[in-house]
């Protein structure tokens, strides 16, 4: 179904449920301004027909950094530029760290682990006062979850250690190609996903293991679709769409697989765990949801842990893998950046030792063009959704406790005033005179505040080890000449998505 059918079919079904349920009631607060929305239909006629992105950069020339746009019937304010951004998510960090939903997960998390809303997952009997209990909720899941990862490495040698056998194992399957052209997807997936296996189930998967892939297939899937056209007119429609058939189907069926796959896992610790030596997250998640059993609202509960896993998994292997696709496609469009690199990795490190997290220090060009991969392929560019937790006071309006928020962290990966060429890829944007790495307010494709991504720490040593363990091993070519090299998103929606290609890896 092309986009004008999506769009003839939303304006219908609009219209029936408008006739049968009569105007939308209106809410209090003095929200930003924003274009004139149509009732249950918002400002639809306003999207551009290349997404939700490309529609908030032209609002945003009309009405300012601060807007609010009608998707469908909910008012969602829209944050760009460095300073809006980091004015709500760090300034007013407190009021901005509820979590609004992303229409396509939502039947499957509903409100659950980290990704948990402010205003969900409350039973029955809970008694609370205003947001306290559920907002005490992720805070509680976020700093067990914070806590735990360190416990296992988050931050410290061991991890390093994985992510570098992890790395070994990546060198060795690369050989065997001879150098032939392959799609890097799968094996890209297959590393990140390892390292976050290790953490959370204590053992890695073999990259032929057919569950593993399956598991790896449909995250993969679930994040194209979400970022897809259809997705975004979802995200506008989804309380009658939703009884239709669609690719959100496709995904509730992927993120089911995907919690039975965790649920299997989790059984087979329930077996084997021994209280007096926790081998990984999921059996510490156990030993606490055995402490608190007696607790009224226990926020340990097995729904949470299979959602909370989930979560990690998303943060852990969608991002870091995607992230490294893009950096090979840079390298194949830009090879002077390789040669550079290449050059780098030879000094600080040779061939003869594993990469190592210290080496970092000493190449900043390296480190610089890691950097710039990340905002040039400005992953997330809409962040996850963020809602307020109270009645907000920003910029001189009223933000009602649970508007939803989007802040673009697009707009501040490419603000102009911190990127002296926004829409370029060029290293350059990290280095300063001296050639030693340059920090940037503007860079902050893990959010900020606190909400930022529960990953980042393994994350960054992710992109690093593999980046470099990668580029000391092989030189990368392709069949394309690098002027045919198309950077252009295959698509852009909740993420980014790099266009499918393939590269050969040589032995140096």
């Amino acid at each position: 179904m092309d986009f004008v059918s999506l769009l003839l079919l939303a304006a219908l079904l609009g219209l029936l449920l408008l006739l049968a349920r009569g105007p939308a009631a209106s809410r209090k607060g003095r929200l930003p301004p924003g274009p004139r929305p149509l009732p249950l239909l918002g400002n639809f006629f306003q999207m551009d027909r290349q997404g939700i992105l490309k529609s908030f950069s032209a609002l945003r020339d009309k009405y300012g950094d601060v807007f609010t746009i009608f998707l469908g019937s909910r008012p969602v304010v829209v944050l760009c530029g460095t300073e809006a951004v980091k004015e709500a998510l760090v300034e007013k960090a407190e009021e901005f760290s509820g979590r609004a939903p992303i229409a396509m997960l939502e039947p499957v998390f509903q409100g659950q682990g980290e990704w948990a809303m402010p205003w969900q997952g409350l039973g029955k009997g809970d008694k609370v006062v205003g947001l306290s209990f559920p907002m005490v909720k992720w805070k509680t899941l976020r700093r067990f979850s914070l806590a735990t990862l360190r416990d296992f490495g988050m931050g410290k040698r061991t991890i390093e250690e994985r992510i570098q056998e992890e790395a070994q194992c990546l060198v060795e399957e690369l050989q065997k190609s001879k150098g032939a052209l392959l799609d890097p997807t799968i094996l890209f997936h297959s590393i990140t996903a390892n390292i976050i296996c290790s953490i959370v189930f204590g053992q890695r998967f073999s990259y032929h293991d057919k569950q593993f892939q399956d598991v790896l297939n449909k995250f993969n899937d679930t994040f194209t679709l979400t970022s897809s056209l259809w997705g975004q007119i979802f995200e506008l429609f989804s309380a009658f769409l939703k009884f239709f058939p669609g690719p959100h189907r496709r995904v509730h069926n992927n993120l089911t697989f995907i919690s039975a796959f965790i649920a299997e896992n989790v059984e087979k610790h329930k077996e084997s765990l021994d209280p007096s030596a926790p081998r990984d997250f999921i059996d510490v998640y156990l030993l606490r949801m055995e402490k608190e059993k007696e607790i009224a609202n226990t926020k340990f509960h097995y729904r949470n842990l299979i959602m909370t896993v989930m979560s990690l998994f998303f943060a852990g292997t969608e991002t870091t893998s995607t992230t490294l696709r893009y950096a090979c496609l840079l390298l194949l469009k830009y090879p002077w950046v390789a040669e550079k690199v290449h050059k780098e990795i030879d000094q600080v490190i040779g061939r003869n030792r594993l990469p190592e997290l210290k080496d970092r220090a000493k190449m900043p060009y390296t480190d610089a063009v890691i950097h710039e991969t990340q905002r040039f392929g400005d992953l997330l560019p809409m962040a996850l959704p963020h809602s307020v937790t109270q009645d907000t006071s920003f910029r001189g309006y009223l933000l009602p406790k649970g508007t939803e928020v989007y802040p673009v962290l697009s707009t501040a990966l490419h603000d102009p005033r911190y990127f002296e060429k926004p829409h370029a890829f060029d290293p350059n944007h990290f280095l300063d005179a001296q050639g030693s790495l340059k920090k940037s307010e503007a860079f902050i494709p893990f959010s900020s505040g606190k909400r930022t991504c529960l990953g980042e720490g393994v994350a960054r040593m992710e992109l690093f080890l593999f980046f470099t363990t990668i580029l000391q091993n092989f030189s990368l070519s392709s069949s394309l000449d690098p002027d045919s090299i198309d950077l252009t998103p295959r698509l852009s929606g909740a993420g980014n998505v790099p266009p499918i290609y393939q590269l050969g890896f040589h032995p140096r």
